[in-house]
C-alpha cells in the first residue's frame, strides 16, 4: 500500500514515477539523493522512496512505500545511489514490475551502474526528456530439490548462484550435471553458477571469464576445487546446470547474490536455469561494456610503450574514437621511437 508523506495531495494517474534506493549510510550519496529528487519533481515527475530511508532522506512531497514487492510497481525507473550491493537490492524490487534500474555509482566498482557522479545531470536530464534505453540482461531462476526430487525450496539471481559449503573446515562434495546428463564429480569450496552480467563479480575472482552482457549463455565456475578438470564451462542459455551434493557429504547452501540463503538437504540438489523474467537495465550513455571493463579495471589500452599517463590507468579511454585508431593509441601519428607502421599493426611482430 502506497502512503503519501504528509502534506502530500494524490498524484494524477498518468504522472511519471521514479522509485529512488539509496545508500543512506553516506552523507555524500544522501544529499546527491536529494539533489536528484528536486531536480526530477520540477520537471513533474513524482519521486517514491522506501519507507526505511525516508527519514535519512528527508524528501518533501516524496511518495513513501514499503520495501517490499509493490514497491517498485508502477513506477518508470528505479534510480540507485549506491555500489553494486545497493543495485542488488533495487533489482529485488523492481523483479516483478516493468521498471527498469538505473545506476548512479557511488561504490568502489559499481559495474551494474549505468553513470558516476559527476554525470548525474546529464542521467536525470534523460530520465526527464526518455532518452534512453533499456537492456534485458539474462537472470536465474533456481530450485532446491531434496534426495526423492522434491522441489523444497527456491529463489533467483541477477549475478550468480553460489552452492556453498556450510562448514569452513570440510570439503563440499558436489556432482555436475548439465541437462540432466552426469559431467563430473570433485571437492570443492563450492559451485558458481552466473549470468553473462555477473561474470564480472564473484565468478570473475574464482577464475571464470568475462563474458559481455549481451550475450545469452550461462557459467558454470568451480571454487577452489580438488580436480584436475575443474575449467569453467560456458553453456547454452536454456541448459538447466545441476549441483548435487550426496548424503554423506558436507552440508551445503545456496547463496543468491549473496543477499538470499536456501539450505540444501542432505543428498539434495540444486537445479539452475534461465528465469523467465529478465531484469531490465536503463542505459543513457554512449560508453560500451568494453569501455567500463577498461574504466572500472584499469586497464592500460595505449600500448606498452605509451602506457604512462598523467591520469594513471583507466583514464586512456576515448570513448569517441577507436583505441586502435593510430591517432587515439600515439596521439599525432606516431610515437617518437617507432614508425606509425609499427604501432599500428602494419608488418610488426610487435602486436602483442
Amino acid at each position: 500500500m502506497t502512503q503519501l508523506s504528509e502534506g502530500t495531495s494524490a498524484p494524477r494517474a498518468e504522472s511519471r514515477r521514479v522509485l529512488l534506493t539509496v545508500h543512506t549510510g553516506r552523507r555524500d550519496i544522501v544529499e546527491l539523493a536529494r539533489t536528484s529528487a528536486a531536480r526530477l519533481t520540477a520537471a513533474g515527475i513524482v519521486v517514491r522512496v522506501l519507507a526505511d530511508e525516508a527519514d535519512d532522506l528527508d524528501i518533501h512531497d516524496a511518495e513513501v512505500v514499503a520495501a517490499d514487492s509493490t514497491a517498485a510497481a508502477g513506477a518508470e525507473i528505479v534510480m540507485v545511489f549506491g555500489g553494486d550491493g545497493t543495485f542488488l537490492r533495487a533489482a529485488e524490487l523492481a523483479r516483478y514490475t516493468d521498471a527498469a534500474l538505473m545506476g548512479v555509482n557511488l561504490g568502489r566498482v559499481g559495474f551494474l551502474a549505468e553513470t558516476e557522479p559527476e554525470a548525474v545531470e546529464e542521467t536525470l536530464l534523460a530520465i526527464e526528456r526518455c532518452e534512453y534505453s533499456v537492456e534485458e540482461r539474462l537472470a536465474l531462476e533456481v530450485g532446491v530439490l531434496d534426495g526423492s526430487g522434491s522441489v523444497v525450496g527456491g529463489t533467483w539471481a541477477l549475478n550468480e548462484v553460489s552452492v556453498e559449503k556450510a562448514q569452513r573446515s570440510r570439503v563440499l562434495d558436489v556432482v555436475l550435471a548439465i541437462d540432466g546428463r552426469p559431467l563430473t564429480s570433485f571437492g570443492c569450496d563450492g559451485v558458481l553458477c552466473a549470468t553473462p552480467t555477473g561474470s564480472t563479480a564473484y565468478a570473475f575472482s574464482a577464475g571464470g571469464p568475462v563474458v559481455w552482457p549481451d550475450v545469452e549463455a550461462l557459467l558454470l565456475v568451480p571454487s577452489n576445487a580438488h580436480a584436475l578438470f575443474a575449467r569453467p564451462l560456458v553453456t547454452s542459455p536454456n541448459s538447466v546446470l545441476t549441483v548435487a551434493v550426496p548424503a554423506d557429504g558436507n552440508r551445503s547452501r545456496v547463496s543468491a547474490d549473496g543477499r538470499r540463503m536456501v539450505e540444501v538437504p542432505d543428498g539434495g540438489r540444486v537445479d539452475v536455469r534461465r528465469a523467465d523474467r529478465p531484469v531490465r537495465i536503463a542505459r543513457v550513455h554512449a560508453s560500451t561494456f568494453g569501455d567500463r571493463l577498461v574504466a572500472k579495471f584499469g586497464l592500460p589500452v595505449r600500448g606498452f610503450r605509451d602506457a604512462r599517463h598523467h591520469a594513471g590507468p583507466g583514464h586512456e579511454i576515448y570513448t569517441s574514437h577507436s583505441v586502435l585508431s593510430r591517432d587515439v593509441v600515439t596521439g599525432n601519428g606516431a610515437t617518437d621511437d617507432v614508425p606509425a607502421a609499427e604501432v599500428t599493426g602494419a608488418g610488426s611482430h610487435d602486436d602483442a
